[in-house]
């Protein structure tokens, strides 16, 4: 047998096959993507415009929900209004309400900025995407709990599958912020990462991929976590319920979504260059995947 290293050219051909597989199988397949806000700031976000546009290009359908947490603490820091959180959860005041409105505004411009540049001097050169956004999201209040009033934090009360679906189906990538709409026209505050969950699930999509702030790792050895199960899943939470919120919410929204009919959720970690390649695209992929069944 030769076990002799090989040639760029071999490995190439070699990867460009066992890739084959996944891209027959996700074409026309939708896939609800999750980042925080922040991730629009970092000098290599361009880098995941370039693989959404690739995504795109093999005929994926993609909904990208983004939070916008360091905005809005960002523009109530300029207004030196105090950011007020319980249970992990904003407290969204009049003030908070306004900055949150800037700061989906700003976000979902900076990103529909980068996906309409062209992709200059990028792989995708030339590839010209159509971006969408709406209001497809109505929500209600969460009202108060535990003596806490949330003000305008909301809750999801339904997604517009049909329009969204309408939307894909001509070719666009949606962009969805995380805010949402009452019928009487309120603006709530929504949970970017609850959010992303909900319209994975409205939408039945193939997959939900959280792009997180950090790979989720075991809080006893170390290691990090690459594959586990609803159960598993579930158990570990249980376990673990002082994990740092940057892995317990991922994995939380991952449980809830694989109880509600989604098969696999990634998790990834997004400061690593093609970490959305690596994931779909290898036999070993990388981060931890969530599946709704044992293998």
């Amino acid at each position: 047998m030769n076990n002799s290293p090989l040639s760029p050219q071999q490995a190439f051909i070699t990867w460009f096959r066992d890739s084959s597989p996944y891209i027959h199988a996700y074409r026309n397949k939708t896939f609800v993507i999750f980042f925080e806000g922040e991730a629009v700031l970092d000098a290599d976000f361009d880098h995941h415009i370039h693989d959404f546009a690739l995504l795109s290009s093999l005929g994926i359908r993609l909904v990208l929900v983004h939070g916008i947490r360091r905005y809005t603490n960002q523009r109530l820091a300029i207004l030196n209004h105090p950011a007020h959180f319980h249970n992990q959860r904003r407290i969204t005041d009049d003030v908070a309400l306004q900055c949150v409105k800037e700061a989906a505004g700003l976000v979902r411009v900076e990103i529909e900025a980068l996906l309409s540049m062209g992709l200059a001097n990028s792989p995708m050169s030339g590839y010209e995407l159509k971006v969408a956004s709406g209001n497809f999201v109505t929500a209600k209040p969460i009202g108060v709990i535990d003596g806490i009033d949330y003000g305008y934090t909301g809750e999801v009360r339904s997604i517009d599958s049909a329009a969204i679906q309408h939307k894909l189906e001509q070719s666009n990538i949606v962009i969805i912020s995380s805010i949402g709409y009452s019928p009487s026209g309120d603006i709530f505050n929504l949970s970017a990462k609850k959010l992303a969950t909900e319209v994975a699930i409205a939408l039945k999509a193939e997959k939900l991929i959280l792009m997180t702030e950090q790979s989720c790792y075991h809080p006893e050895n170390g290691q990090e976590i690459r594959q586990m199960t609803l159960a598993t899943a579930v158990d570990f939470l249980q376990k673990y319920p002082h994990i740092s919120e940057r892995v317990y919410l991922p994995m939380q929204a991952a449980v809830h979504a694989c109880r509600s009919g989604i098969k696999r959720v990634h998790l990834i970690d997004r400061s690593k260059n093609g970490v959305l390649l690596l994931g779909l695209f290898t036999q070993d992929g990388t981060g931890t995947l969530v599946s709704s069944k044992s293998s």
